[in-house]
Parts: structure tokens; C-alpha cells; sequence
């Protein structure tokens, strides 16, 4: 089946994470799936989603809940991984379309938690590193955050920093302007 360019699914995600080494018995765990839809042609930013994710094997530390403002009761009812990874490919048919995020970090927790559970991989293998092309874009001696990226392009950050919604809806504006 042919990809469908007309539209870049923008993934950002949060996961559990604490201050300093990772807790004993503990790992990192997807709580959050950040997504953006742009439409290639027009700009526009067609869909802005959090999704929600339980996580089954770790907690979402005060650290955690500092940082990204997702808390252990946000996510105590939330769906599982597999079931949130089908809800993005059934609603936003997410496997038929390129997706991009910022660096390489997301895909590599996205196929290591995809192997641990059996789930399997909800996006399409064709996947764009906004942090790469922005750094060949600009011609940069090495990549910068996301949030030095809006500053470079005079872009406003909108909403709250490691929040995957805002995230995502913030690389979409990053990657806008690269295409």
C-alpha cells in the first residue's frame, strides 16, 4: 500500500522518567501520545491531539508530573499502550502516512515499547527528523531543542514544554516552515 503524502503526523511523546537514574524495578514507559496532523498543501494544522496512555510497569514520579504536568491520576484510567496505539491508527490512519518528531528519541521508545508489549509499530516506516533537517536547514554546527528552534524562526512557544499535545503542535509549526 502506497503512503499518502498529503498530510505529516507529527508524534511527540512523554514518558515516565525520574531525577537522576532510573528506579530500580522501574522503566521508561509511553504515558503520553502528542499528535499533530498537517496538511502538506495548505500549512494548516488539520488535528491536535493528547492521548493518553496507563503505564503497566513503572509510575509517573513527582519528577515526572513536574515536568510534564501528567500526573499518576490522569493516567490511573487511561488506555493501555496497544489500545492507544490502535486508536491512533484507526482514527488518524496513521501507518499511511509519513510522520516526523523532533530528534530521534521517540522513535527508538516507540519500537523498543512496540517489542517489549507485542504491539505492533502504529506508524509507517517513513519517518522525517525535524531536529536533522532543521540543523541542515538553518546550516547549524550541530542540532538545537526544539525550543531554541522557535526561537530561531520567531515562532512563539504555545502551551506547556514536554507536554506531548503542545509538543507536537509546536514541531508541526517548526516543520511548516521547513517545507
Amino acid at each position: 500500500m502506497a503512503l499518502d503524502f498529503t498530510k505529516i503526523i507529527i508524534i511527540d511523546l512523554e514518558a515516565t522518567c525520574w531525577s537522576g537514574k532510573t528506579p530500580k524495578g522501574e522503566q521508561h514507559e509511553i504515558i503520553e501520545y502528542g499528535l499533530a496532523v498537517l496538511d502538506v498543501a495548505s500549512g494548516e494544522i488539520v488535528a491536535n491531539e493528547g492521548i493518553l496512555v496507563k503505564p503497566t510497569s513503572s509510575t509517573v514520579s513527582a519528577f515526572c508530573t513536574e515536568l510534564t504536568t501528567i500526573t499518576p491520576e490522569m493516567v490511573a484510567t487511561a488506555p493501555s499502550f496497544g489500545e492507544a496505539s490502535r486508536y491512533l491508527q484507526e482514527k488518524y490512519k496513521a501507518h499511511r502516512h509519513p510522520w516526523a518528531s523532533y530528534g530521534a528519541y521517540d522513535m527508538s521508545q516507540l519500537q523498543g515499547q512496540c517489542a517489549r508489549e507485542g504491539v505492533p509499530f502504529p506508524l509507517s516506516a517513513q519517518h522525517l527528523n525535524v531536529k536533522a533537517l532543521f540543523a541542515l536547514r538553518h546550516r547549524l554546527p550541530h542540532p538545537v531543542g526544539m525550543d531554541a528552534a522557535l526561537q530561531k524562526t520567531g515562532l512563539p512557544l504555545e502551551g506547556t514544554h514536554h507536554r506531548g499535545v503542545d509538543d507536537a503542535r509546536n514541531i508541526a509549526k517548526i516543520l511548516r516552515q521547513l517545507l
